[in-house]
């Protein structure tokens, strides 16, 4: 899943180096080193031309032909998203892409959970993690809302937790938010992974686990983490 991510590249910068457009409101950055869901959050998605733009988005999901008491979902089920009647028209016809600097997990761990951070490797040619997202338009500020697409983990992060986000080659990014694409299968195919050999993780402290916590800090390594996994290998 994705219940939490980091974002340490100002949205404007992102958009310019991934689509040549301009990013948002030159006085907010959109840094962020804990995100937590309900916020407002940088989208780069199909303007109504066709041609992509940056846009805020709350974090939570919900039609616009739902009330106000449905479930606001921070995540769709990649597998389940074409064919599901909450996600299936922004499937369809309203994907996203959201980026980050990496994202947090919490592992079971001795009867407690203990946060990871998931982030490009060190040599990685891309300043930012894309990671796939459906939108959605609201009627209330900020005008749209988003979830993120997650999927079964990978191998080589399923030690942390069974699923993850949806993260995307930069390479597909066109292709991904493409309004030509509306089919199932069409979508399918725009989506290609990033490989899990980009990615890189380390356990980090718990104060990730407060949302009003929010400094560079919290991406840190937690030393007595490593060392307790160092003393069982």
């Amino acid at each position: 899943m994705c219940g939490r991510f980091a974002l340490a590249t100002p949205v404007a910068e992102i958009a310019a180096d991934y689509f040549g457009i301009g990013g948002l409101d030159a006085t907010d950055h959109g840094i962020s080193f804990n995100i937590a869901p309900g916020r407002a959050i940088a989208t780069l998605r199909a303007g109504e031309h066709g041609a992509p733009e940056c846009s805020w988005a709350r974090w939570g999901f919900r039609p616009r032909w739902a009330d106000r008491q449905a479930p606001q979902p921070i995540n769709a089920r990649a597998e389940k998203a074409a064919s599901s009647r909450y996600f299936r028209e922004a499937f369809a016809h309203r994907r996203c892409l959201i980026p980050a600097s990496g994202w947090y997990e919490w592992r079971q761990e001795n009867g407690t959970k203990q946060p990871h951070y998931i982030t490009l490797t060190a040599d990685a040619a891309d300043s930012v993690l894309l990671l796939a997202g459906l939108w959605e338009p609201l009627d209330d500020p900020p005008g749209a809302c988003c979830a993120v697409l997650t999927e079964p983990a990978a191998p080589a992060l399923a030690a942390i937790h069974p699923r993850q986000p949806v993260v995307l080659d930069p390479a597909c990014r066109w292709q991904w938010l493409s309004p030509e694409h509306t089919t199932r299968d069409a979508v399918r195919r725009a989506a290609r992974r990033l490989p899990t050999a980009r990615l890189r993780y380390w356990p980090i402290s718990t104060a990730v686990n407060r949302p009003q916590n929010d400094g560079e800090e919290l991406l840190q390594p937690e030393r007595a983490a490593i060392d307790g996994l160092r003393a069982t290998e």
